[in-house]
């Protein structure tokens, strides 16, 4: 039974159409709804939300006394539906008061087709929609969604720019105009402005990790953490690090986030490593690196945690070696084949992009399965810059100069393109100068 109405029905239908016998049972239903008790509010949101992205699929908003209405084959192809069950929230997100104890996505409908309902709906009309219900904002911000929209191919690739304010220490987040989207600045991030801090994308979030108050210097290192969720575009603060830290590796391995090195709150070089639990909201240490280690970067591949570059207190100069990290076995392994002084780095089709300080002009290429290293050129077409941030968009490498160069175009490489043709030139760029760049498929 769904709350606020009488049921769903499923009356089974025959067809004699030996070309549909394969399709799905849902196909060959019709189904009736009885809502009486949506609201004219609840009614105009989930039309003006949902009634056009779903006009093509058939599916008509349940209002009124009740419709019936033939679902096509190919959306509910393989998919199961399921008459409305009791929710599971999170604790954070546990309605208030007896009454919204359970409340389906869409009533009447089944859970798992309103799911796909809502996965369709474009992704900039998120944030409206997370105002609807606290059943849809929950829904929203859960891994779920991401999923759903990846299972009907709806998933959306935003590139994100943290970029210097212009006569001042500030800097604000801000998403590119790609993909039909205008430039539009993001809700300011809770705190100080930091530097030294580490930003991983989970589960088409954005984590804002430590650092320190670029007004105050590293005498003030942060252990606070921040999440944008790119979907209801709004900043929470997490769970604080059991080690404040700046200059740190961090990246995400097997859904979880992991920092490693920089240093502490008194200057101190750190070899200490914990891990993030999103779905608990907790940071763990864990096994600690060799030897203390800062100023490196992290990145993963087929499961296991790699920490390059930076400095350690054991070496002179800068370090070669890699750190790898396996989580199934709760132990760090060493490769000597490492890169020095790493000034941008981006992981794109299974392999490590990075530019080394001595040669800017050249894209230094990590292969995991070999361990081995590969230089690719780097062209002065569009941009003389020696000095770049890297960024990922639709599968290519993109090359934001950090020199003030008012007609420069952004280089972009292509690894799939044919020998000769992998670079070319983009119209995307930062509005300013760029210090970071993300990019969330949600």
């Amino acid at each position: 039974m769904c709350v606020g109405g009488k049921g769903f029905y499923l009356n089974s239908k025959e067809t004699s159409d030996p070309s549909r016998k394969n399709h799905s049972k849902v196909s060959q239903y019709r189904m009736a709804f009885d809502t009486p008790r949506i609201t004219k509010t609840e009614t105009s949101k989930l039309k003006n939300l949902i009634s056009a992205s779903f006009k093509p699929l058939s599916l008509t908003i349940p209002i009124g006394d009740g419709f019936h209405e033939l679902f096509p084959a190919q959306l509910c192809a393989g998919m199961q539906l399921k008459a409305p069950t009791r929710a599971k929230y999170s604790q954070g997100f546990m309605p208030i008061g007896e009454s919204d104890a359970y409340c389906a996505l869409i009533p009447g409908l089944p859970e798992d087709l309103a799911k796909i309902c809502l996965a369709l709906v474009p992704r900039s009309q998120f944030p409206v929609m997370g105002s609807v219900s606290k059943r849809w904002m929950s829904f929203l911000e859960s891994k779920e969604f991401i999923a759903v929209r990846k299972e009907v191919g709806k998933l959306e690739e935003w590139v994100y720019v943290l970029t210097a304010d212009a006569g001042s220490k500030g800097s604000h987040w801000e998403v590119l105009g790609c993909s039909g989207q205008k430039h539009s600045p993001l809700p300011p991030m809770p705190g100080p402005t930091k530097a030294g801090f580490g930003v991983v994308v989970l589960d088409g979030k954005l984590f804002v990790i430590a650092g320190y108050a670029a007004d105050h210097g590293k005498e003030c290192v942060s252990d606070e953490v921040y999440r944008y969720d790119s979907c209801l575009n709004r900043w929470v603060e997490l769970s604080k690090m059991n080690v404040a830290r700046c200059d740190f590796a961090c990246a995400e391995v097997n859904g979880m986030i992991y920092v490693a090195g920089g240093f502490g709150p008194n200057g101190d070089s750190l070899s200490s490593v914990e891990v993030y639990d999103a779905e608990q909201n907790k940071w763990t240490l864990i096994e600690s690196l060799r030897r203390p280690r800062w100023g490196c970067f992290a990145c993963s591949f087929e499961g296991k945690l790699y920490v390059m570059g930076g400095r350690s207190r054991f070496t002179i100069g800068n370090t070669r070696f890699v750190d790898v990290y396996n989580p199934n076995d709760n132990a760090w392994g060493e490769v000597k084949n490492g890169c020095v002084m790493v000034t941008a780095h981006a992981v794109l089709d299974k392999k490590l992009f990075c530019i080394e300080w001595k040669n800017q002009r050249s894209l230094a290429v990590f292969n995991p399965a070999d361990n081995s290293w590969q230089k690719v050129p780097v062209p002065l077409t569009g941009s003389s810059s020696t000095r770049f941030c890297f960024g990922i968009h639709d599968g290519k490498l993109l090359l934001f100069s950090l020199d003030e160069e008012p007609c420069y175009k952004t280089l972009m490489y292509d690894p799939a393109a044919p020998t000769g043709s992998e670079w070319c030139t983009s119209e995307l760029k930062p509005p300013g100068l760029c210090l970071c760049s993300v990019t969330i498929r949600a």
